[in-house]
């Protein structure tokens, strides 16, 4: 299985979605609600979106994980993958989020569940960075190959240099930092709006890298295992082309299968000699989500990636040498001599 591509995710069905006001200074992808639509229309809208992109990723054999979500204090909590991340090995990081009423999105119940059903080993929590208003949110700050071990990073608000190096000497990635702003001279807010990396196919705006050295490092060093890059345009990264994800699902018959998934408007925007070369190696998946994408986000923004080992369903019966080291009755440990020489006084 690619290391690049997790065969569950996480999904937050977010019952009080609206676009965040509080974003909407520095994310040049947000967008208004249409003049006289309501709240409650807007969040009906926005819910069978949501339920929409759960399904087609459950028919594409993904294994999902939705979390119902009714506060309506977070209005940007159907975007998980913005303070949480899963790493092969057993390692989860959870992030420093730049805006004040997105940090109570980081649930107790999602890292309950992953370490119940998947093999945790460490939680590392970069929150306490954020009183010294230092951020980086997660893979939407950095858009991770998890192959060659790059974390890819447009520099902003969200995504400082100094927790990132920090995150990559943790967790084992080689920075790869950048500055990436649009024809207006915008800075990008997070990277995964301009850039996704699959196993054999990356798609990203390199026209928006304006120093011409790095951006040739960053095309180089995403090619350097033989995976092609599909070179999107500005006017596609605002039709959210780059904002998708690889995944690995299965066929009916239980075969795996690769997939793209994105949302219909981004799939409309590709010309079809980039639609043919990601079709080499995975299946585009595509859902219509035109009210999720008003809060500046697409399907990359709403899928938190489980790379984590699955525990067991049922507990082998030990073995022989197992149940040899666990006799019965057991031979005294340090404990039990302890309090056999404490009854003895």
């Amino acid at each position: 299985m690619s290391a690049q591509a997790p065969s569950a995710v996480i999904l937050i069905r977010a019952e009080r979605f609206i676009p965040n006001p509080a974003t909407a200074a520095d994310n040049a992808f947000q967008r208004d609600v249409p003049a006289g639509q309501s709240d409650d229309a807007t969040q009906s809208l926005a819910l069978a979106e949501m339920d929409a992109v759960a399904q087609a990723l459950r028919d594409a054999g993904v294994r999902v994980h939705v979390f119902a979500d009714e506060d309506h204090t977070r209005p940007d909590s159907v975007f998980p993958n913005n303070w949480l991340s899963t790493h092969a090995g057993g390692n989860v990081a959870v992030y420093p989020m730049y805006a004040s009423n997105r940090r109570h999105e980081r649930r107790a119940d999602v890292l309950e569940m992953l370490k119940s059903q998947y093999r945790v080993q460490t939680i590392v929590d970069y929150s306490g960075l954020e009183p010294d208003g230092i951020f980086l949110e997660g893979t939407g700050a950095m858009v991770l190959d998890h192959v060659s071990r790059v974390a890819y990073t447009a520099v902003s608000h969200r995504a400082d240099t100094h927790v990132l190096e920090r995150f990559c000497t943790d967790f084992g990635y080689e920075p790869m930092a950048f500055d990436a702003v649009d024809s207006e001279g915008v800075p990008v807010y997070h990277t995964n709006v301009i850039a996704c990396i699959g196993t054999d196919v990356a798609m990203i705006a390199l026209e928006m890298i304006p120093d011409a050295v790095r951006r040739e490092q960053v095309r180089e060093r995403l090619t350097v295992n033989g995976r092609r890059v599909v070179e999107l345009t500005e006017e596609q990264i605002r039709e959210f082309a780059g904002n998708a994800v690889e995944l690995c699902g299965r066929t009916p018959e239980g075969k795996r299968r690769y997939i793209m998934a994105m949302s219909a408007r981004a799939r409309r925007s590709l010309r079809p000699d980039q639609v043919a070369v990601i079709e080499e190696s995975c299946e585009i998946v595509d859902i219509d989500i035109p009210t999720i994408e008003l809060a500046g986000g697409s399907v990359r923004c709403m899928i938190a990636g489980v790379h984590l080992d699955r525990r067991r369903a049922v507990e082998l019966e030990p073995t022989a040498a197992v149940e040899a080291i666990d006799e019965d009755p057991h031979t005294l440990d340090g404990q039990d001599v302890a309090m056999a020489e404490a009854l003895a006084d």
